[in-house]
């Protein structure tokens, strides 16, 4: 907000000392120490063009400068930087301007059509904690977005297809539907999935159903889709609950399993052997993208039909390309998937491009992400040794949090005890993913996740608590403060203001970079200036501070720890 407004008076201050536009482009951007101001020019790069030091640049900028800044921002060289803090009266009006707007001042941008591939866990097969990243960090980037304006499309990319169905369907033959579906309705998708595989592995007539079956189903068999379709149900049925549990927009609407695309496989084989660019390498058909090497500094290829005639991962990974730019018109393909994809991903967007599958105009991106690991630094498993399911994972939170909330709010009881335990419980699990840089690994720690201290889920809410306390002990509604005059007369004011004020830069850079972390660090500065703020500056007359405020006690959600009194909010 602030950038906009000292851009012109830069701009021309800068022309007037013969720096190009290209020689300061990108300069001008956040203070990297928030005491020193709101924004920061650093002129060291200007030193080279100006054949001057970077201390003598900032302090003609800044003579220059202030002037025509008056009443905007104070203007001050420090170190060869040009700072700039804005002036709290602009700053009131400001946040006069977004009080007023329901958007908070965060602007719809022109309208693509993107889609988000996200989640995909495998059908028969527990979502477990590798699943969260995806789930949540997707689930992020789709709400942004949507709120951005864009039309966005969930796909929900599941395994429901290909050589292991064989296996799974023989086996819910010899369970009997009725029993098959009883132990899939209860969640135990590792305990099927693991009987039928030792089945595969130890009874060769098993084995040979198996792989007649797959071909039944490879060839549209009636009942072999329809007993298919049964363990696809199940699955999904157990999945949404989940998904609901986390709080995601995914439902058994945004499905687009493998099994979707079967159809195009053919088409990508024809299309790439048309464009000239399919390959005979020892039985198989492949494409040579150009760029990878393997360990011998042989050209890697991208297998798009074995030996067998069997399709590849990349060639369902290309029909989903032609599915979404051609039936779905989508400007952006975004692919929320683990780090280790990377160069899948890198491979399978350069066959497209020179299949001409996408254009020039297409943006794909593998928003990729690192893993969730145990304290000793490995990944993150149960005490048995096996990958945790997501569920037991998001119930052992929900319990840890209970817990907590008895020992401070022992007064809660029953349904209300619950409900609170939950929001934190997930809420703890989400912020403390979303709140990781998603290209890096984390330690998944339960104290620090569910800490009412520091960036995490439970510091925020307990600072909404207090807020929502504020507006019900005042009795004003929060829509009649719209019109109400902002004055910002304390350093703690103005540092919450501040702050206040990048809502909407901080959620564009957010969402430009796919990195939700950054508005939680934001949301966090936001949530600790309002701490400061609540203690130092009386909101409500009172009769006195509860004593959650007096002295350091226990953390309460009965939002009982602020000032009492009637008189209307202060601002």
């Amino acid at each position: 907000m602030l950038a906009e407004a000292v851009y012109p008076a830069m701009g021309l201050t800068l022309s007037g000392m013969g720096v190009t536009e290209s020689d300061c482009a990108d300069l001008l951007g956040p203070a990297t120490v928030e005491e020193h101001g709101d924004l920061a020019l650093p002129c060291h790069s200007l030193a080279a063009v100006l054949r001057r030091s970077p201390m003598d640049i900032a302090e003609e900028v800044s003579l220059t400068l202030a002037p025509a800044l008056a009443g905007i921002a104070k203007v001050s060289a420090v170190s060869g930087f040009v700072n700039l803090s804005a002036e709290p009266e602009w700053l009131a009006v400001r946040l006069s301007e977004l009080l007023a707007d329901d958007r908070l001042g965060i602007a719809e941008e022109e309208a693509r059509v993107a889609a988000v591939d996200y989640s995909a866990p495998n059908v028969a097969k527990e979502m477990h904690v590798g699943h969260l990243r995806s789930t949540v960090i997707g689930d992020a980037i789709v709400r942004m977005l949507t709120y951005k304006g864009h039309t966005v499309y969930r796909e929900n990319h599941v395994g429901d297809w290909g050589t292991p169905f064989g296996m799974l369907i023989e086996h819910l033959l010899d369970l009997g539907e009725a029993n098959a579906a009883e132990e899939l309705s209860v969640g135990d998708l590792d305990g099927f999935y693991k009987q039928a595989r030792a089945k595969f592995e130890s009874d060769d007539d098993f084995v040979e159903r198996s792989r007649r079956r797959v071909v039944l189903l490879q060839g549209g068999d009636e009942e072999t889709l329809r007993l298919w379709s049964v363990l696809v149900e199940e699955s999904m049925r157990y999945f949404n609950e989940v998904y609901q549990m986390l709080g995601v927009l995914l439902t058994r609407d945004d499905i687009m399993g493998e099994s979707s695309y079967h159809h195009l496989l053919p088409v990508v084989v024809q299309r790439l052997d048309e464009s000239g660019l399919l390959e005979e390498s020892e039985g198989a058909r492949v494409v040579y993208p150009g760029g990878w090497v393997n360990r011998e500094g042989e050209p890697m290829p991208v297998i798009i039909s074995k030996a067998d005639g069997g399709y590849n991962y990349a060639t369902t990974d290309l029909a989903c390309i032609i599915d979404r730019v051609e039936r779905l018109g989508c400007d952006d393909l975004l692919y929320v998937v683990g780090t280790p994809q990377s160069q899948h991903f890198d491979m399978v967007f350069e066959v497209a491009q020179q299949a001409g599958f996408m254009g020039v105009s297409h943006n794909a991106v593998h928003v990729k992400f690192g893993s969730v690991l145990d304290s000793d630094g490995k990944i993150l498993k149960s005490r048995e040794g096996e990958v945790i399911k997501l569920v037991d994972l998001l119930r052992e939170s929900i319990n840890r949090a209970e817990q907590a909330v008895a020992e401070r709010n022992p007064e809660l009881k029953g349904a209300q005890r619950q409900e609170v335990a939950r929001a934190i419980g997930i809420g703890a699990v989400k912020y403390a993913d979303l709140s990781t840089e998603r290209t890096k690994d984390y330690v998944f720690d339960w104290d620090r996740m569910l800490s009412f201290e520091g960036n995490t889920s439970p510091y925020l809410q307990y600072a909404h608590a207090r807020i929502c306390s504020i507006f019900r002990r005042s009795g004003a509604e929060r829509s009649s403060l719209r019109v109400a005059d902002i004055s910002l007369d304390r350093s703690e004011e103005q540092l919450l203001a501040r702050r206040l004020a990048n809502f909407a830069a901080v959620t564009d850079d957010t969402l430009a970079t796919y990195s939700p972390h950054r508005l939680c660090t934001y949301l966090h500065s936001v949530a600790s200036a309002f701490a400061t703020f609540y203690e130092s500056c009386p909101v409500l007359p009172c009769r006195g501070r509860s004593d959650d405020d007096q002295q350091a006690g226990p953390v309460r959600f009965d939002s009982q720890d602020n000032l009492d009194g009637t008189r209307p909010v202060r601002h």
